[in-house]
């Protein structure tokens, strides 16, 4: 197939490199150019803009920061909707507001171009290993048409409903993992207080219901204090729960769990930690 994918980051190299991997002709474009290099060495092609890589492609996947770069990705001077590129279907990976999901999707249709948005669980590993969660939100025919090559990247390919249905779904799971490794900071840290080796604290809790895949990963790390190469910053962290708490908003739903660990997240922040690793909560557990 001849795909785009436009964000060479964290997440968008491994994801780029298994599709190239898997076969297929992929023409790539990243905001920092020299970012490329990994991917262009694997025999993936360079653009110049976003509206490049839709001229190239049937289907074009973004995986950007948040609402903000994907809305100049599609919509800004050279962004993939001034393509000319009708039938066109973009694959959302990016984690952003499930009302700008569907505010993009009914844009990009009057062009007549479809939106499938996508957000991912599973972290770097996940998308080395090709074992993402991909919760999906768009039409029926949509998902099924980009499906054969997503599930290069996936173990999982869930459509949720119509736009913004997968967004929704992220961030159910962001309220969940945010929540999470907060509370897994404070099992650290009280181990560490009472003279447990809280290092041993994963490997004594796995297989009981204690056990997560969050546990075996950020608690291990915190343990450690070993947060590189970061697995996720604070910063993504943070857009994800304070969207979460704009849609609770609307709908009167209360996050007082969410709302605790999303104040954790901002205290980082404000310390200048937006962009450290998100384990480094325990930081602030520590007194640090």
């Amino acid at each position: 197939m001849k795909l785009g994918f436009i964000g060479i980051g964290l997440m968008g190299r491994p994801m780029a490199l298994r599709l190239l991997a898997a076969g297929h002709e992929v023409t790539v474009w990243n905001r920092s150019r020299e970012k490329l290099a990994p991917v262009v060495e694997k025999g993936a092609r360079p653009a110049d803009s976003p509206a490049a890589v839709a001229r190239a492609a049937g289907i074009v996947m973004l995986c950007v920061t948040d609402q903000h770069a994907v809305a100049e990705v599609l919509f800004g001077p050279d962004g993939v909707a001034t393509a000319g590129n009708p039938g066109l279907l973009i694959v959302d990976f990016s984690s952003i507001a499930p009302a700008s999901a569907r505010d993009f999707a009914a844009k990009l249709e009057q062009k007549g171009i479809g939106l499938v948005d996508a957000p991912v669980s599973g972290g770097v590993a996940g998308a080395e290993n090709g074992t993402l969660a991909i919760m999906a939100g768009g039409k029926a025919e949509h998902v099924e048409r980009v499906r054969p090559a997503v599930m290069h990247l996936a173990q999982r390919f869930t459509r949720m409903g119509d736009s913004g249905a997968g967004q929704t779904t992220k961030l159910c799971n962001q309220i969940i993992v945010g929540s999470l490794v907060a509370v897994i900071a404070e099992a650290v840290r009280l181990a560490e207080a009472a003279g447990v080796d809280a290092r041993m604290l994963p490997e004594a809790l796995k297989g009981g219901f204690a056990d997560s895949a969050p546990l075996q990963v950020f608690g291990a790390r915190m343990a450690a204090r070993t947060f590189e190469p970061s697995l996720g910053a604070v910063s993504i962290m943070l857009k994800d729960l304070e969207n979460a708490a704009a849609v609770a908003k609307e709908k009167t739903v209360p996050l007082p769990m969410a709302r605790t660990a999303a104040e954790l997240y901002r205290l980082l922040a404000a310390q200048g930690k937006s962009e450290k690793e998100l384990s480094t909560i325990i930081e602030l557990l520590s007194g640090r």
